[in-house]
């Protein structure tokens, strides 16, 4: 409930990139009137340099800019692993600039002039798309700090866990007594919020796409 209030609250922030002055404030103006916190940049270096500033959740961008074209924009985010939800907007759009665009994640092409029904359109998928992805990384963020409240045996029976073994063959690995087996089980299940065996395999595999987060070592954890 918190979550659907809290999504409630949040101002969608837009980036816009549109080296025409005009259309620039244009679309600032009228995705401001609608709610959205947009910050407008006249090139893509100056959008660049902002980002030591903040991150928008969205960006909306023109495809046919000098110096740093919008296809150079999104190659420059991917680089640095900034996958933002994009909108290109153009209206000398090529197939084969509008296919490059979506290849590299864009959500959208519009064809200016476009009114503002079809840019208010795209740009809610497009932020479906960061809401959804801002709770998955909120969730394997929660994930994470549950997994490093377990001490390290306790991540060790978790993994045997999950790979099927029985209280007793865990014992056997790790050279200790079934009893000490089922106490850190239980403790691993209770940390991680894991109401069954099958909610913490989740849990593990999920953990396991993130092993720098997980590496064992870290000096949260006691040896258990």
């Amino acid at each position: 409930m918190l979550d659907v209030i809290e999504e409630s609250l949040h101002r969608w922030r837009v980036g816009l990139v549109d080296d025409d002055p005009s259309a620039l404030r244009a679309t600032a103006r009228l995705l401001t009137v609608d709610g959205y916190d947009v910050s407008a940049f006249s090139s893509a270096s100056e959008f660049l340099e902002s980002l030591e500033l903040g991150i928008p959740d969205v960006l909306l961008v023109d495809l046919r800019m000098p110096e740093v074209n919008g296809l150079e924009l999104q190659a420059a985010l991917n680089e640095r692993k900034l996958f933002l939800p994009m909108i290109f907007m153009s209206a000398y759009a090529s197939v084969a600039s509008s296919v490059q665009a979506l290849r590299g994640g864009a959500i959208d092409f519009l064809e200016k002039p476009y009114d503002r029904a079809t840019l208010i359109a795209a740009l809610e998928r497009a932020i479906e798309l960061a809401s959804r992805e801002r709770k998955s990384t909120s969730m394997r963020a929660e994930l994470v700090r549950s997994w490093r409240t377990l001490t390290r045996r306790e991540q060790e029976v978790c993994r045997w866990v999950v790979k099927g073994l029985l209280n007793k063959q865990i014992a056997a690995a790790i050279g200790t007594g079934e009893k000490t087996v089922k106490v850190h089980r239980a403790r691993a299940m209770t940390k991680m919020h894991a109401d069954s065996v099958a909610s913490l395999v989740r849990m593990v595999d999920a953990l396991e796409e993130l092993p720098s987060a997980i590496a064992p070592g870290g000096e949260h954890q006691r040896a258990g």
